[in-house]
């Protein structure tokens, strides 16, 4: 028997799987969205920074060659600190001349700057100080060399915010281990993606449950699209929890549990209406049987007498034929006249029990029949009913496969109205003692069925009487349900009998019926 409240246990993980499974996706597609809004912006930021590094090397270029036309002008070049807000300084170096304006450290950092410029034929990247936001880019160039110091601070383009990306995103850029923030995010989370996506480790503080709980981590790292100027652009951003769609999780959720429930309540309407037909159907077949079981009883109760009545006429005619008194004539029609309607009474009870009898003793054709199934179907039927009077049952089939040959129909009959005995038995005890076993094993070539039950028992006085026809020990019974069980039994070959339990309580029945191929089990185990 399935155990109580499996069914509503496994419905409801059904709907809690679908309700996490249609939850998950919706949250997916929501990151999905998040992360393709993210990689867009970052990659516009990316693009915008580009161009205006890609442009420090056109002002360079610029100034290389445009350098004959100013000579012998005032350092024409110093007005582009005024056209370029990023252009902190401008620096030229004439023949041999040393860079002048700087340290003596700069000077040599931008002599060795302007020797890889003139070995790569394009600006080279002088003195960096990221922690400052700044950097020196030179160019080599004949009679003079130029260099720009840049202010990483102004490089944004003014009025697009700065740097064309959602204020929630952090935005850095990296090079030789040293950082610059030119947009810092809402949060330090958001700065720590900036870094994360770089490939550096993670801070400490953003480290551990506390970090997940703030959302997870958006992170985007590319190299700008300038040879002279090898920063590499870090773009971070936290998806706090508050942000995810748990409107629509949460209708989902309730559209799950709501299909769930509906589906629930539908199957199990449909398992009443089976069980409720299969009732019906049992209940009909039970009452055909018995009724052909009492035809059949009354068919050879009334035969006897009749035939005696029918042996009295024939000898009256006989004695009033030896008479031959007058009024002999109308005697002898008279006795006629009885003795046929007696043979037609006669006639009419034979039609009426070869109409109700069983061909072959078996109310269907014998086939192989699952004695596991049959049995729990037998008890899903009954189940409701030993619900409400708190009895246990159990099935057990040893082995599980076994089958025997048998009318499907009759067997359930047989089945079906054991159990109901069983029930009814089992109220006469407490409810907390009311137990209900099926046992279906094989022995040799039989396949035995074995109803017990924890009841009363059955009276001593009613055992030798208790497949007879109309005998009844309860109130308003007909006495014809195990004399019917029995009859069908007989007619697929088999054999039922009932006892009390040896050393127990409760009465037992055991229903024998050939195996489904026991002849050879028998044969082989000989």
């Amino acid at each position: 028997m399935r155990p109580a409240g499996f069914g509503w246990i496994g419905w409801l993980l059904a709907g809690a799987l679908l309700a996490a499974g249609g939850s998950l996706l919706i949250a997916l597609r929501a990151y999905d969205e998040q992360r393709a809004r993210f990689e867009t912006d970052a990659r516009i930021v990316h693009r915008v920074l580009s161009q205006r590094v890609v442009q420090h090397d056109a002002i360079l270029a610029t100034l290389a060659l445009l350098q004959p036309a100013l000579e012998g002008r005032d350092a024409p070049e110093q007005r582009l600190t005024a056209l370029y807000p990023q252009v902190l300084r401008v620096l030229r170096r004439t023949g041999s001349e040393p860079w002048s304006g700087v340290t003596v450290a700069e000077a040599a950092a931008l002599a060795a700057a302007e020797t890889a410029s003139r070995g790569a034929a394009r600006p080279a990247l002088g003195p960096v100080e990221l922690p400052r936001g700044r950097y020196w880019l030179v160019r080599a160039a004949e009679p003079s060399s130029y260099a720009l110091q840049i202010d990483l601070a102004a490089l944004p383009p003014v009025g697009e915010g700065p740097v064309a990306a959602p204020a929630a995103a952090a935005v850095a850029l990296a090079h030789g281990g040293q950082r610059f923030v030119l947009q810092p995010g809402r949060s330090a989370d958001a700065a720590d993606a900036a870094d994360t996506a770089g490939g550096a480790a993670a801070p400490a503080s953003a480290a551990g449950a506390s970090a997940w709980l703030a959302g997870p981590r958006l992170a985007f790292a590319k190299a700008l699209a300038a040879e002279s100027q090898p920063f590499e652009v870090r773009v971070g951003e936290r998806l706090p929890w508050a942000q995810w769609p748990w409107a629509w999780m949460l209708a989902w959720s309730v559209l799950s549990a709501l299909a769930v429930g509906t589906a629930a309540a539908w199957l199990r309407q449909r398992a009443e209406q089976r069980r409720t037909r299969e009732l019906l159907r049992l209940g009909q077949v039970s009452r055909l049987n018995a009724m052909g079981e009492l035809a059949a009883g009354i068919a050879h109760e009334l035969n006897q007498p009749l035939t005696a009545v029918v042996a009295s006429t024939a000898a009256a005619r006989r004695l009033l034929a030896d008479e031959g008194t007058e009024a002999l004539p109308q005697a002898r029609d008279a006795m006629t006249q009885a003795a046929q309607q007696a043979r037609r009474a006669a006639d009419v009870l034979a039609r009426l029990r070869r109409l109700v009898e069983p061909a072959g003793g078996s109310g269907g054709p014998q086939a192989t029949v699952p004695l596991a199934t049959l049995l729990e179907a037998a008890l899903d039927l009954r189940q409701p009913e030993l619900d409400r009077a708190a009895v246990r049952a159990s099935v057990r089939c040893d082995p599980p496969d076994l089958r025997v040959s048998a009318d499907a129909v009759a067997l359930e009959q047989i089945v079906h109205n054991l159990i109901g005995n069983a029930a009814q038995a089992l109220q006469q005890v407490p409810a907390a003692e009311r137990r209900l076993e099926l046992v279906a094993a094989a022995e040799g070539a039989r396949g035995v069925v074995t109803v017990r039950d924890s009841g009363p028992g059955i009276a001593p006085e009613a055992l030798p009487r208790l497949f007879e026809p109309f005998f009844t020990t309860r109130e308003g019974g007909l006495g014809l349900g195990l004399s019917l069980c029995e009859t069908l039994a007989g007619g697929m070959g088999g054999r039922l009998s009932g006892g009390n339990a040896p050393g127990g309580r409760g009465a037992v029945f055991r229903l024998e019926l050939p195996r489904a191929g026991g002849s050879e089990t028998a044969d082989a185990a000989r």
